[in-house]
C-alpha cells in the first residue's frame, strides 16, 4: 500500500511538470476534484466518468427531492415529522438501492408509472426520487461503481435520458385526482420566474447523453483501431533500400 501511495505521488508531480498552460482564474471557485485512489486503477475512462456521473446523478435527486419537498410540504408530513428527516430517510434508500415501500415492490419504470399515477396515495416525492434513481441504476447494470469488468450498455443509458424526460413532462403535465398538478415544481408567473428544477433534470440528462456517446465512441474507435492495425501491418510498413 506504500508503494501505491509513492506511485500516486509521482504521477501527480509528473503530470505537474508537464502541465505549462498557464493557471486559469478561479474568481468563482475552483473546479472540483477528487483525490486519486487505489481503486482507479481498475477503472477505464468511461467507467470513471460512469461512477463519477452516478454519483452527480443521485445527488441531484436528492437536491430535486429537497426543493420538491420545500414547494410541496404535504407530501413529507405523509410519513415523517420533518423534512429533514424525509430527505435522510430517503437519502438512505438511494445510498443502498433499497425498493421504496410506497411503491409495492415496483422497479424500474413500473415504479416511475406508479409513482406519477393520478391516484398515488403515498409521499410522492420520496416514490418518484426513489424510482427515478432505481430506473438509472438498473440503466447502468445494477451498479454505482464501475470497473474493468463491468459492461455498459450505451442504448440503456440513452433510453434512460428519455424517460427523465418523459418523467419531467409528466410531472408538469398530469393532474391528480382534484385536478391539480402531481407536484409543484417550476414556476412562470408575473412575480416570479424559477426553473431550478429544469435545470437540475437538465444536468442529469446531459450526464447520462454525453456518457452514452463516450460509451459509444469508445467501441466506435476501438473497430477503427483495429482496421487501422490491419491496414498499417499489411500497406504501411517501411521498404527495404538495400
Amino acid at each position: 500500500m506504500q508503494g501505491m501511495r509513492r506511485l500516486i505521488c509521482l504521477l501527480t508531480l509528473v503530470l505537474a511538470a508537464c502541465s505549462t498552460a498557464p493557471p486559469a482564474p478561479t474568481p468563482r471557485g475552483e473546479a472540483p476534484a477528487a483525490p486519486m485512489t487505489s481503486i482507479e486503477f481498475g477503472q477505464s475512462d468511461a467507467n470513471r466518468m460512469a461512477t463519477l456521473g452516478m454519483r452527480d446523478n443521485l445527488a441531484s435527486l436528492i437536491l430535486l427531492a429537497d426543493k420538491l419537498y420545500r414547494r410541496n410540504p404535504a407530501e413529507w408530513r405523509k410519513a415523517q415529522p420533518t423534512r429533514e428527516a424525509a430527505l435522510a430517510q430517503l437519502k438512505t434508500a438511494l445510498d443502498t438501492n433499497m425498493p421504496w415501500p410506497d411503491l409495492q415492490g415496483k422497479r424500474d419504470v413500473a415504479a416511475l408509472s406508479l409513482a406519477l399515477g393520478p391516484d398515488f396515495k403515498g409521499d410522492r416525492v420520496a416514490a418518484f426520487i426513489a424510482a427515478s434513481a432505481d430506473m438509472l441504476v438498473t440503466a447502468h447494470g445494477n451498479k454505482t461503481t464501475f470497473y474493468l469488468t463491468d459492461p455498459l450498455d450505451a442504448q440503456y443509458i440513452y433510453n434512460a435520458a428519455r424517460n427523465i424526460e418523459i418523467a419531467v413532462w409528466l410531472l408538469a403535465s398530469r393532474k391528480n385526482a382534484r385536478g391539480l398538478p402531481l407536484l409543484l415544481a417550476d414556476e412562470i408567473n408575473d412575480q416570479e420566474r424559477n426553473l431550478s428544477f429544469e435545470r437540475e433534470f437538465g444536468k442529469i440528462i446531459g450526464r447520462l447523453d454525453l456518457l452514452s456517446a463516450v460509451l459509444t465512441e469508445k467501441y466506435r474507435r476501438a473497430v477503427i483501431t483495429y482496421v487501422q492495425t490491419l491496414l498499417g501491418g499489411t500497406f504501411l510498413q517501411f521498404l527495404p533500400v538495400r
